[in-house]
C-alpha cells in the first residue's frame, strides 16, 4: 500500500489501485485498498516500531501541532506529536480528534502520555509548540514529567498575575528582542518570558524553560512541522485527497503516510550526504531534502531498479546525529 501511494502521490484508492499489481480489475483493486483501511490492524504502535529504531540517538526536540481539512462538511481533525530531523518534523504520535477546532488539555496529556511510554522523558530535549497549546493544567503536566517547555503565548495572558504580555513589551522594534529581567510566573511556572515583532508587525512572545539566548531560536524550528503537514498534504502525499472522514481509517492512512515519509527523509539525507543540493541566490536549497529523496524513491518502486533493496535498508539504518546538520533560515 505505501508503495501505491509513493507511486500515486495520492491517497484516493482509485488512485492507489493503479498502482498495485494484482490480477483483477481496477474496481476490484480499488475496493480492496478500502477495506485495508477498514479491516487492517495498524496500531500506532506498529508505526512507531519502525519509526523509533531510526531516531538518532541523544536528547530529542519534540514538537505538537494540529491540522485539519474538510470534506463537505465533515471536519477531519488530527493532534500531531513528533520529533525535529533536520528541518522537518517525524510525526510519532497523533490522536484522531472527534470534533473541529482546538484540542482539548486531557487529549494533549494523553498524547504525550502515550509516547512517553516508549521515549522516555530523558530522551526530549524540549517541546515546541504553539499559543493553542497553552494553560495552567498543561504545563503542570509537563513539569511534573521533567519536560522542558517552550511554547508560544498569547498577548492576553498574565504574567505575575497582575499584568498582562500585551502592556510588557510595548517599546518593541522589528527584529528586536526582549524579555523580562527576572523569571515571570506564567500559568503556574516560573518561566523565561522572551519577545520579538516579525518583520510583517506580529508580536511573537514564547515562554520557556529554557535561557532567554535559546527560547527563540528553539521556537522557531517549529516550522518544521508546518513543512510536515505540507510534504503530507497538497504539496506531497495529498493526505487532503481521501474522502475517508471516519476517524480511525484516517488514522490509520496517516501512520502509513508517516512511514512513507520516514522513508523519502531517509533516502533524502543519503543522497544529500553524497551530492548536496545547490543553494539558490537567496541562500535556500533548490529542493529539500525530503523531496529529492521522493523523487529517488519513486523511480526505483516505478522502474523495479536494481537500487531499492538498498533504499529499503535504509528504513533499518537510524538518521545522522542532530550535530550534522546545517542550519537554514526559518521563517515565523
Amino acid at each position: 500500500m505505501i508503495l501505491g501511494i509513493l507511486q500515486a502521490e495520492s491517497t484516493l484508492h482509485r488512485k492507489i489501485a493503479l498502482h498495485i499489481d494484482r490480477q483483477a480489475t481496477t474496481e476490484s483493486i480499488t475496493r480492496m485498498v478500502g477495506r485495508v483501511f477498514h479491516d487492517a490492524g495498524l496500531s500506532q504502535q506498529d508505526v512507531q516500531d519502525i519509526l523509533l529504531p531510526l531516531l538518532p540517538p541523544g536528547k530529542l526536540t519534540l514538537v505538537m501541532d494540529r491540522t485539519n481539512w474538510k470534506l463537505g462538511q465533515r471536519s477531519c481533525n488530527l493532534l500531531v506529536l513528533g520529533v525535529l530531523i533536520g528541518n522537518i518534523v517525524l510525526p510519532l504520535a497523533w490522536t484522531e480528534l472527534d470534533h473541529s477546532g482546538n484540542s482539548h488539555t486531557s487529549a494533549r496529556m494523553m498524547l504525550v502520555g502515550k509516547l512517553l511510554k516508549r521515549l522516555p522523558a530523558k530522551r526530549w530535549a524540549v517541546l515546541i509548540a504553539d499559543r493553542e497549546f497553552i494553560g495552567r493544567e498543561w504545563f503542570a503536566f509537563l513539569k511534573w514529567k521533567g519536560i522542558r517547555r517552550c511554547i508560544r503565548i498569547r498577548e492576553d495572558t498574565a504574567v505575575d498575575e497582575d499584568e498582562y504580555v500585551r502592556d510588557c513589551f510595548t517599546s518593541l522594534q522589528p527584529g528586536q528582542l526582549q524579555t523580562l529581567f527576572e523569571r515571570a510566573w506564567v500559568y503556574g511556572s516560573w518561566m523565561h518570558v522572551v519577545a520579538t515583532l516579525s518583520p510583517q508587525g506580529e508580536r511573537i512572545v514564547v515562554a520557556s524553560d529554557l535561557s532567554v539566548w535559546d527560547t527563540l531560536a528553539t521556537y522557531r524550528q517549529r516550522w518544521g512541522i508546518e513543512t510536515t503537514f505540507s510534504a503530507m498534504k497538497t504539496r506531497g502525499l495529498n493526505l487532503e485527497q481521501t474522502h475517508m472522514t471516519a476517524p480511525e481509517r484516517v488514522g490509520k492512512l496517516f501512520g502509513l503516510l508517516c512511514i512513507a515519509l520516514a522513508w523519502m527523509m531517509r533516502v533524502g539525507e543519503e543522497v544529500e550526504a553524497e551530492q548536496p543540493t545547490r543553494l539558490k541566490k537567496h541562500g535556500r536549497p533548490a529542493k529539500s531534502r525530503t523531496r529529492r529523496g521522493y523523487e529517488v524513491l519513486s523511480r526505483a518502486v516505478r522502474w523495479a531498479s536494481e537500487s531499492f533493496q538498498t533504499l529499503l535498508e535504509l528504513l533499518n539504518t537510524p538518521f545522522s546525529a542532530p550535530e550534522a546538520d546545517k542550519t537554514q533560515p526559518v521563517r515565523y
